[in-house]
């Protein structure tokens, strides 16, 4: 059997030598099919290997709570309903809220909160402008850092409020190149603290911090949230100043109400709840919702996000997206096909002597049928394997040109050629069929 394979390939490939161009123009159907269908596959590889790699960032099993500074009650009935429920007392977002989703709620895994202040750190004549953290010491393991140097926060720097920081890597390479920074002091406004911890680099890319919102963790100084409390301003408490700007308002503006309604009185700037499942996370997310509108006496100023949930609604629309692209490169693949079926017919009838003669020293239908099928194989499969050289070209094109990442996968690959070989087989089946089905002697007159 495999020699009579090999001997219709061989019939093919002479014919296919004698009409190149023809046989050329037959395959580019199959050839930019498949470079369209590993093309697109490469670009939702890319597609979804981000998606994962935002889904890291962000925390699979996280659920995050941000405060909101202008409050909005939902709706009222009248004005004097709504200038009640304006009045309404709120303690906003704080630590203690922190610690009663953690101890009322099931399946919390930790809680951290931020605290974030914008402020310059001075070091050995050097300044810069960053960000001072306060969190806890569960902050790192839920974002998915890593201490590559020195150690976490200890129970006792909360206890004591103690002003020791845990630096990211920008920080450590910007103000102790070359030493080590454990034990060292940097100053953050107008407080020192001591670094006992650095963390790994994290490579970010400008649009994962644009579009998830999310900081160039190398550059901030992460410290115990009750270090921030305690020596920078707890926004929780109502000091001398805040009264006195409060009397200025009032007697300053007509607007004092809105600026005062609009005052950022929340403890926290941003909480985050690991969930010790993500099947959990929509469920426990309206939970706390509901607990913390109870504690805040009924004043929604606060949204609730489960980053999950926006990530896996972008996989979703990028994988229709991918699929639609895809399916419309398949059509190179069906019209590639249609014209390898189309030159075939015609091949047939140009060589109906061939036939005849053939059929007449001996050849049966089925050898006929296969010499046909063969030639229209290798069509396919030479289209294929140039189709496969052009796909992966145009990935790495797109990927230089567009800014797109993209990955072409031996699956792609194989589904491609798979499709191709499947072409080639089913459209040049006919061809085949009716080229078999030709008597020796009608054949042999045909001119």
């Amino acid at each position: 059997m495999l020699q009579i394979f090999l001997y219709n390939l061989d019939i093919a490939v002479e014919a296919i030598k004698r009409n190149k161009l023809r046989s050329l123009l037959t395959s580019l159907g199959i050839i930019f099919g498949v470079a369209s269908v590993i093309a697109m596959l490469a670009i939702g590889s890319g597609a979804q290997q981000e998606i994962l790699a935002n889904m890291q960032l962000l925390g699979t099993n996280n659920v995050i709570i941000q405060p909101v500074i202008e409050q909005r009650e939902g709706e009222v009935e009248n004005d004097s309903e709504e200038l009640h429920s304006q009045r309404r007392y709120t303690p906003g977002l704080t630590l203690q809220d922190l610690y009663s989703i953690q101890q009322q709620i099931p399946h919390i895994q930790a809680v951290s909160p931020e605290i974030i202040y914008d402020t310059q750190f001075i070091r050995a004549g050097q300044m810069r402008s960053g960000k001072l953290v306060g969190v806890n010491s569960d902050y790192f393991n839920i974002n998915n850092f890593e201490i590559v140097s020195g150690s976490n926060f200890s129970n006792t720097h909360f206890q004591e409020a103690m002003p020791v920081a845990i630096i990211g890597y920008g920080v450590r390479t910007r103000f102790f190149p070359g030493e080590n920074p454990i034990g060292r002091r940097i100053k953050a406004g107008n407080v020192w603290f001591t670094v006992v911890g650095v963390l790994k680099e994290r490579q970010l890319t400008s649009s994962q911090i644009e579009n998830l919102g999310i900081r160039d963790f190398n550059m901030d100084v992460y410290v115990p949230a009750e270090s921030v409390l305690l020596r920078y301003r707890n926004r929780a408490v109502v000091t001398n100043r805040d009264v006195q700007e409060a009397q200025a308002e009032e007697s300053g503006s007509n607007t004092s109400t809105d600026r005062q309604r609009d005052r950022n009185i929340h403890q926290l700037d941003r909480a985050i709840v690991q969930v010790s499942d993500n099947a959990y996370s929509v469920t426990i997310a309206e939970i706390i919702s509901r607990m913390l509108e109870r504690r805040h006496n009924q004043v929604i100023d606060f949204e609730i996000i489960v980053p999950e949930l926006l990530l896996q609604q972008e996989q979703r629309t990028k994988r229709i997206f991918n699929i639609v692209l895809a399916s419309i490169a398949s059509i190179s693949l069906l019209v590639g096909g249609i014209g390898i079926m189309n030159i075939m017919l015609a091949s047939v009838i140009e060589r109906y002597r061939e036939i005849g003669v053939r059929r007449a020293v001996g050849a049966k239908r089925q050898d006929i049928q296969l010499q046909f099928l063969t030639e229209a194989l290798a069509i396919s499969v030479t289209g294929g394997f140039v189709g496969i050289i052009l796909g992966i070209g145009f990935g790495y094109i797109i990927e230089v040109t567009a800014g797109i990442v993209s990955i072409v996968t031996l699956g792609s690959i194989l589904i491609s050629f798979g499709v191709a070989t499947a072409i080639g087989v089913i459209f040049g089946y006919f061809p085949a069929k009716k080229a078999a089905e030709q008597e020796p002697i009608t054949a042999l007159r045909h001119e």
